[in-house]
């Protein structure tokens, strides 16, 4: 493709057409939306397998993408566990959760932790929640963003910039039910699009033998990153996958809890492949393209392809953009309206100023992380300290879940608080004495119960409401 003007707006015009045509798709769903909780909650029930497509697409972003191959770049195909340990996730909640929060009749986790520990908790939950998605939005911006500049002939920040614009107009559309069935197709663009570039990669790179005889031993180790990196990413990964809004909200769309189980497990089968590839493009591009920026190791690729291949890459990064953005937008919007709005204005959702407040609500929060991701690069370690945030709420979703009765509702709350402010904190200090945030954020939960479980009164037990989900024997 090099960097002429004519094909620059071949890529443009076809990655714009697809999202005329996901426009149209939001446009015909709409049927869905016509009340706020029919926006938020997608107005009926789907099909296992579009679940674990739109789920799938929701973790595989542009970060999953771009920022994988940027790791790759340098550290070599280990970088895939970033995404591999996404479907390790997936398998322990079909497993442990699906089912649960299906069954448990809430589409936000923070209802759901509410009939276990209380209201308290229930706003410290959703408060850190929608700290954590409004971070993965960030990185996920900034990826956009590097991938979209060179293709538009402008700079980073006016990337993202329109990035961010054409985003949420686009999830204001159709709300829940648009989210799902543009993530389906999202999914299957996004494929064919990976697996495009690293076929361009690995031949722009001279083939597999030369990449194999040219790249250093280290790219090709499972463990080039180091295992307690790849530890940290599977604590992390686990936790995000076991703790996020959207993942319980798209859990609640599917009829039954079998059905729930079975969306998990596609989207763990469909994560792992695409982790591989993404890191093999990374490793192709630091030798097909030594000396570039690790951040420009995709970009690059898609710069060199020919017009029609480029196109469909784009495209499906966009796609995979807006489908994630569209993801955490409404993800936010739902938490802050049903948690905030709803208790605040005593109104029950079925009012026509309520659908235009979530509507208008999402276009915000989707608007929000764009000054910041215009100033991140580190694409990676910030979505990785959105994960650890949300693995702290996991370790109290098995707890109230397996073992409803251990610390309290105090300890609950104590614990999500010291979590949000630890984590964030050793984030910033630079993870000392080699510890990573994402330790701290499962190990403060843990002691905090703990400790709250051997210290309180029998008079304060927790009192499991007969409204919350129980183990099935």
């Amino acid at each position: 493709m090099g960097v002429e003007t004519g094909a620059d707006w071949f890529v443009i015009g076809v990655s714009v057409a697809y999202m005329v045509g996901l426009a149209f798709v939001s446009y015909a769903v709409r049927r869905n939306a016509r009340t706020a909780k029919g926006f938020t909650s997608g107005g009926t029930t789907y099909p296992a397998i579009f679940i674990g497509f739109m789920l799938m697409s929701e973790f595989i972003g542009t970060t999953a993408s771009v920022g994988t191959a940027q790791q790759a770049y340098t550290a070599g195909v280990s970088a895939a566990w970033n995404v591999a340990v996404l479907g390790i996730g997936f398998l322990l909640y079909a497993w442990l959760l699906a089912r649960k929060f299906n069954e448990s009749g809430e589409n936000t986790i923070s209802a759901a932790m509410a009939k276990f520990y209380g209201n308290k908790v229930k706003l410290a939950t959703s408060i850190i929640m929608i700290c954590a998605l409004q971070i993965v939005a960030i990185s996920t911006y900034g990826s956009g963003g590097a991938v979209l500049a060179p293709l538009l002939s402008v700079d980073r920040s006016t990337a993202i910039i329109i990035t961010g614009v054409v985003a949420v107009l686009y999830v204001s559309l159709g709300g829940m039910s648009s989210v799902i069935y543009t993530n389906v197709i999202h999914a299957i663009l996004k494929y064919v699009g990976v697996l495009l570039a690293l076929g361009f990669a690995i031949w722009m790179a001279g083939g597999t033998t030369h990449i194999v005889e040219v790249a250093p031993a280290k790219m090709f180790s499972i463990s080039g990153v180091g295992w307690d990196q790849v530890f940290a990413w599977l604590v992390a990964g686990v936790g995000a996958v076991f703790s996020t809004q959207y993942v319980v909200q798209a859990i609640s769309t599917v009829p039954d809890g079998a059905k729930a189980t079975r969306a998990s497990f596609y989207a763990a089968v469909l994560l792992v492949p695409f982790g591989i590839a993404a890191a093999l493009i990374g490793v192709a591009a630091s030798v097909a393209f030594p000396g570039i920026k690790p951040l420009q190791a995709f970009p690059e690729v898609i710069d060199h392809m020919g017009d029609l291949p480029a196109a469909i890459v784009v495209a499906g990064l966009a796609g995979s953009l807006f489908g994630t953005i569209s993801a955490l937008s409404i993800g936010t919007a739902t938490l802050i309206y049903k948690d905030f709005y709803l208790p605040i204005t005593g109104k029950t959702g079925d009012d026509r100023s309520s659908l235009m407040f979530v509507r208008v609500l999402t276009i915000v929060v989707g608007l929000l992380p764009i000054p910041l991701a215009i100033m991140s690069t580190q694409v990676v370690a910030v979505t990785f300290l959105a994960k650890s945030l949300r693995a702290a709420l996991a370790v109290l979703v098995l707890l109230m879940f397996y073992a409803p009765r251990y610390g309290s509702k105090q300890g609950a709350f104590v614990s999500i608080i010291l979590s949000l402010l630890g984590t964030i904190a050793w984030y910033l200090a630079g993870n000392p004495f080699g510890i990573d945030n994402a330790f701290i954020a499962v190990g403060t939960p843990i002691v905090v119960m703990t400790i709250s479980h051997f210290l309180r009164p029998p008079s304060q037990d927790v009192e499991v409401s007969p409204d919350a989900p129980v183990l099935q024997r």
